[in-house]
């Protein structure tokens, strides 16, 4: 997808260039999906509103698109614990201080949207992907930049999205492998929560 005269308009997401984000999009996320183009627009707008030198621990209220947004604009990771995904369906993150759970969210403003059609139809799907005007999406994406955002000022509950530690290991007596204890007698895949319906050992894997 040709991204035409998107730098001259003098963007920059968290300290860095339009075009440098689109690399960065590319790179991790595989395509320049519009959601990361609005992801990242999202985080530079809560990080401008955020208290300067403070720690902070993220929340994305969504799975799709907005978490990678986050992961490659900010520390907060899945990996690493101080990114949460709450899904709750709504394209909106927080970032918030991580002791004492003061933030701010940034949300898509519904009510914004009249105004910019192919944001709109995208949000809202209201045409088939492939009926998708790629160009004129992202050029209104640009153009609206963070006139379609709502920011607010949260408190968050840090009991809701603490993560639960699991200190103490164990070896499943069903499948063999390390679990953590506190999830029962045997692991939570050996309790049917695994995603396979079928797995078969494979040969060893020495060079």
């Amino acid at each position: 997808m040709q991204m035409k005269n998107v730098a001259s308009s003098g963007i920059t997401v968290c300290g860095r260039t339009y075009d440098e984000y689109i690399e960065m999009i590319k790179a991790f996320h595989g395509s320049v999906a519009p959601g990361m183009v609005l992801g990242g627009f999202m985080v530079d707008l809560a990080y401008r509103n955020l208290p300067q030198g403070e720690y902070f621990d993220a929340i994305c209220e969504t799975r799709a698109c907005l978490p990678d947004a986050i992961q490659i604009l900010t520390p907060c990771t899945v990996g690493n614990g101080w990114l949460r995904i709450v899904d709750l369906g709504r394209f909106a993150l927080s970032l918030f201080e991580k002791y004492t759970g003061k933030g701010v969210r940034v949300y898509v403003d519904s009510q914004e949207l009249d105004d910019w059609p192919e944001v709109k139809a995208f949000f809202f799907k209201l045409k088939p992907k492939k009926e998708q005007d790629s160009e004129a999406l992202i050029r209104e994406v640009n153009l609206a930049h963070t006139s379609i955002f709502g920011v607010q000022k949260v408190m968050i509950d840090l009991d809701s999205v603490k993560s639960h530690r699991r200190d103490t290991f164990a070896v499943c007596p069903s499948c063999g492998e390390g679990y953590p204890e506190n999830d029962g007698e045997v692991c939570l895949g050996c309790q049917g929560e695994a995603p396979y319906l079928h797995s078969e050992v494979l040969g060893s894997q020495e060079d």
